[in-house]
């Protein structure tokens, strides 16, 4: 079946309409924001509690990331990422979720193999990239400062 330009761009415009942009902006923010409130509050309310604050930092990113590990297990932040958009891609959130859906998925395959290695698929070449990047940006600064 042959199938002109013309007539392929008009299959693909039909079959994939136009994304209302502001409409998804605005909850991306919406939500995003709402994450990071949601952070802010923990940050008072435990540095309120007597932690210092790079305890209390530190508490804030434990709880965010535990929360959407729980939520990513039980299948809510999916859910909220469809109406959310990037707005769940608030770095700790999103990387969280983008390292447990995978070996969530995978886990029929076994602990190591589908679990263990599949745990990587996503958050592996990010890993590689911050640990590598990291590294050589202290190598260049400790060859400056020899100078």
């Amino acid at each position: 079946m042959a199938v002109s330009d013309k007539e392929y761009q008009q299959m693909t415009k039909k079959a994939s309409p136009d994304s209302p942009v502001i409409k998804d902006c605005v909850k991306a923010f919406l939500f995003g924001g709402c994450i990071c409130a949601l952070g802010e509050v923990i940050f008072q309310f435990v540095q309120r509690a007597g932690l210092s604050e790079q305890n209390a930092r530190l508490t804030v990113s434990v709880s965010l990331i535990l929360l959407a590990v729980v939520l990513t297990g039980f299948q809510v932040f999916d859910n909220v990422a469809k109406h959310a958009g990037a707005g769940t891609l608030v770095p700790i959130t999103g990387f969280a979720n983008s390292v447990v859906a995978p070996a969530i998925e995978f886990k029929s395959e076994g602990y190591v193999l589908g679990l263990g290695a599949k745990m990587f698929i996503i958050a592996g070449p990010v890993l590689v990239y911050g640990i590598t990047a990291a590294t050589l940006y202290g190598v260049w600064c400790w060859i400056v400062q020899m100078f």
